[in-house]
Formats: structure tokens, sequence, C-alpha cells
């Protein structure tokens, strides 16, 4: 497998990078739901958001890359079989994942720092807290966090299914494509 796209297929770099985040997205949305539930007592109370804020930043920092990969790498062509309609939908679904992965990692950082605190990420280094003093800022941007994370991992599981839809009723290969096939 090559590291780059060609105008068939996706490289190993684009391959590895779509999984990872697919995975971390669901990683940390699934431990969000849970650590909002913890009572004041859990031990888990304060490692669980310290450990979701630490995958947040690195995710971020992951994303930042996936975009210059893919200003460095562009994705395959569309399959000929695919309509414009197909191309569009493929064109804004994308756009829209986009989008909600980092409007929920910017709510989260903006949650994060509200009390003017960076961000410790595994005790490497710190983010440092950039934008605070907005009046509510940890509410609305709690509330922003919490609807944007809902709708990306929604429109995530539409995404995987429209990949099974092409996989298993139109029989293309967009779902090979995405393993590098």
């Amino acid at each position: 497998m090559q590291w780059r796209n060609t105008s068939v297929r996706y490289g190993l770099v684009s391959v590895v990078l779509h999984w990872l985040v697919a995975l971390v997205v669901f990683g940390l949305f699934a431990l969000g739901f849970w650590m909002v539930g913890l009572s004041y007592y859990d031990p888990w109370r304060q490692s669980a958001p310290d450990l979701h804020k630490s995958i947040g930043i690195l995710l971020f920092a992951v994303m930042l890359l996936r975009l210059l990969w893919r200003l460095c790498s562009p994705a395959p062509a569309a399959l000929a079989s695919h309509g414009r309609l197909t191309r569009l939908a493929s064109k804004l679904g994308h756009g829209v994942l986009y989008l909600g992965l980092f409007g929920v990692m910017i709510s989260g950082y903006l949650i994060s720092t509200a009390d003017g605190r960076g961000i410790e990420v595994f005790g490497l280094f710190s983010v440092p807290a950039t934008l605070t003093g907005i009046p509510q800022q940890e509410d609305i941007a709690g509330a922003i966090h919490e609807y944007l994370a809902w709708g990306l991992v929604i429109f995530a599981v539409l995404h995987c299914l429209a990949a099974l839809k092409h996989h298993f009723i139109d029989r293309d290969s967009t779902l090979l494509r995405m393993f590098g096939r």
C-alpha cells in the first residue's frame, strides 16, 4: 500500500487518520457520556475529564495534521458510477463532519478554559487559556459541546450507513477504498 492517495484510492496515511479519528470520536463520546453521570465522590470525577480533555487536544492536533495531509495528498476522484447528487452529498457530508469535529473540539476548549486556566495534556504540556471572560462561557460552550457531540456521532453513524449502502446495495468500491483497496 502506498503512503499517498492516488486518483483511485486512499493511501495509508489517509486510511490510518480516518479510522483513528473515528475511533477517538466514538471513544470520547462514550467517555463524555459516562463521566457526566459520575457522582461527586466517584474516584474518576477528576481523572475522567482530564483524560477527556487530553485526548481531545491530541485529536485537535491530529485533525490539523489530517487537513494538512488532505492539502498535500488530495482525496481520490469520485467513482464514475456516482451521480451528481451523490458527489454533492459526499462533499457536504464530509464538510459537516469536519465542521462538527472542529466545533465540538473548540467548544470543549472553551468549557475547559472558561476559568482562565490552561489545559494540561497528560502532564506533558499545557495549552493556555486564550479566550476567557465571555459571559456564561462555560455554560454556553457546554450546551454547544453537548449538542454538537450528539450531532457528530449521529452524523458519523449516517456516514457509516452510507458507506455500507455503497458496499452492499450499490456494490461499488467506496468502502473498500477507505481500507486502502
